[in-house]
């Protein structure tokens, strides 16, 4: 699997990292742009605060500002990114078709399907994100609830209970995301090779992981290593980089500089921090799907005799006669 993730990624690496470069790029412009303008909005309002000395306190026409921006600035990320990695979820199973096929992936015919299945790979996103993050979530909030009560009964023998039955769920609830998890994590592949709906791809994820999730497991948590070890190796060259202009910036400040001018001093090093984080995240989103989509196209194989109509598809004679699909009348739909 890791060695046909690494063959998938060297040749068709142009439709992949320029696809990757091109939402993640076009994402971090967006919210630059959008900064600059809530900066430019409410830069008044965030001056006179950081001039407020110790023992004053910030009035509301100078809070409220800085919230709303604040919290369009968030909710605005938080939409970019979930369109980029839809699209990105949904960009490396439409290149992985055609590799598996031997077959070129031009880069319009990638941009055109993985737009015609961003919906539902976002919606299986999320739906994966909920039912896996739901069990721990509910462990937190009952565990934040003990303390509040211990700390208000400031009694020592009941936060230790609380922190013992705190770990205890954490214990329970990890293994039980982790599981949950690996049984959906084949629901964006099925969404793009199969054309199914979010919940209709993790019904069909969860079947073709059964009695084969420790393998996936293994894998899949391989495979996010080696993406998260690349990625960091990758960043710090960059980060080096940085700190050239930035020391250079900020040396030549004032003895109480400006907002602005501390962010124009820093922004040599931005700029180089922001380039490595790219670069790492085109690898830590491409790498680990890449591999997830060749374990599906495993999976289908290994139990429903995908093989025959693979090469029915790539133009290449069956070797010997084909086997009954074990779910069922007709040859596996590809």
């Amino acid at each position: 699997m890791l060695g046909g993730a690494f063959s998938t990624m060297g040749r068709y690496w142009k439709q992949l990292f320029g696809l990757a470069a091109a939402l993640y790029g076009g994402a971090a412009l967006l919210m630059a742009g959008a900064v600059a303008v809530a900066y430019s909005a409410v830069s008044g309002h965030l001056d006179h605060v950081i001039s407020l000395d110790y023992d004053e306190s910030a009035s509301s026409t100078d809070i409220v500002p800085l919230v709303v921006a604040g919290g369009v600035l968030a909710l605005l990320g938080i939409v970019t990114m979930a369109v980029v990695s839809g699209l990105m979820y949904a960009a490396v199973p439409a290149v992985l078709q055609e590799a598996v096929l031997g077959r070129p992936a031009a880069f319009a015919a990638v941009w055109r399907k993985a737009w015609a299945h961003v919906a539902p790979v976002i919606g299986a996103l999320i739906l994966t994100a909920l039912v896996a993050t739901v069990p721990v979530l509910l462990v937190m909030a009952a565990f934040i609830g003990v303390i509040i009560s211990v700390l208000t009964m400031d009694s020592g023998g009941a936060a230790a209970t609380a922190v013992t039955l705190g770990i205890l769920g954490a214990l329970v609830t990890g293994p039980l995301a982790a599981w949950i998890w690996i049984k959906v994590c084949l629901a964006p592949a099925a969404v793009v090779f199969e054309g199914r709906g979010p919940v209709a791809a993790l019904r069909r994820s969860a079947e073709l992981v059964r009695g084969d999730w420790w393998r996936i497991f293994g894998i899949t948590l391989l495979a996010a290593l080696i993406a998260g070890a690349a990625g960091y190796v990758i960043q710090i060259p960059f980060s080096v980089l940085g700190l050239f202009p930035g020391m250079i910036g900020t040396a030549s400040l004032e003895e109480d500089p400006s907002p602005t001018a501390v962010i124009v001093a820093m922004s040599g090093y931005m700029v180089a921090t922001l380039l490595g984080q790219l670069v790492s995240q085109i690898i830590s989103t491409t790498f680990p799907q890449l591999v997830t989509g060749l374990l599906y196209v495993d999976r289908r194989i290994r139990t429903e005799n995908l093989g025959p109509a693979l090469a029915e598809a790539a133009g290449v004679p069956a070797q010997g006669g084909p086997m009954p699909p074990p779910y069922g009348g007709g040859a596996p739909q590809w």
